[in-house]
């Protein structure tokens, strides 16, 4: 099997490395970004990419996205530290095969990546419960009418980025992250920029620790 790990912290990649010595006739390439990712991608053409959210530049879930437009039948797990319902389903959404978190048990990671490379679908079995729990429920998540950009903004947000920083990582101009930050609050009933950073803070989005968010200045909409 030929696998592509995509993560931004060697750590992780080592990990999965040391994690996967073990199974056999497994060819291994790494990258830390989404555009190195994708540019193996079309070059290594695995049959699995192991796939983090959290990227420098574009994100993960915009890596799905652009690897299913050039391959539809494209195998993609997500191993993320989020295992928050909303990220979840827009990972499945945009076209990956499955979901697993970094807090898994290196047996349920090996499980998800030999499903998902054999062509089934694998979602962690605590997410998958998350997932069905909140299907039943009748109150829709607060953050489901966000799309895949407003997510990543969200997320950069809580994680203290600023406006002209969220445009340069993810290659827009300051105006759009603007506009898509004036279009969050109208759907999440926000009145101020620190508002939605601790709506990404208290939702999982961010791992940002609450505090700072109050000293953060709104964005000037006419530049």
């Amino acid at each position: 099997m030929k696998l592509l790990i995509v993560d931004d912290h060697p750590v992780v990649r080592a990990g999965l490395r040391r994690l996967l010595a073990a199974e056999p006739q497994i060819e291994i390439r790494e990258a830390a970004t989404g555009q190195l990712a994708l540019g193996l991608f079309r070059e290594f053409r695995p049959d699995l990419v192991l796939l983090d959210l959290n990227l420098p530049g574009i994100s993960g879930l915009e890596v799905i996205g652009r690897i299913k437009a050039e391959d539809a039948k494209a195998r993609i797990l997500v191993l993320s530290m989020h295992d928050n319902p909303t990220y979840v389903a827009r990972a499945l959404q945009a076209g990956a095969k499955g979901y697993v978190s970094k807090s898994a048990p290196p047996d349920q990671i090996l499980e998800a990546l030999n499903r998902v490379a054999a062509g089934h679908t694998y979602i962690e079995h605590a997410i998958a419960q998350e997932l069905a729990l909140r299907n039943i429920q009748a109150s829709p998540h607060p953050l489901k009418d966000l799309s895949s950009r407003d997510l990543e903004i969200l997320r950069l947000l809580g994680e203290g980025a600023s406006l002209p920083q969220i445009a340069d990582a993810i290659g827009v101009s300051y105006k759009t992250v603007a506009n898509h930050c004036s279009q969050m609050k109208a759907k999440l009933g926000a009145a101020r920029t620190a508002d939605l950073i601790r709506i990404a803070i208290s939702h999982g989005i961010s791992s940002r620790d609450t505090g700072p968010a109050d000293t953060v200045a709104e964005p000037n909409l006419r530049s």
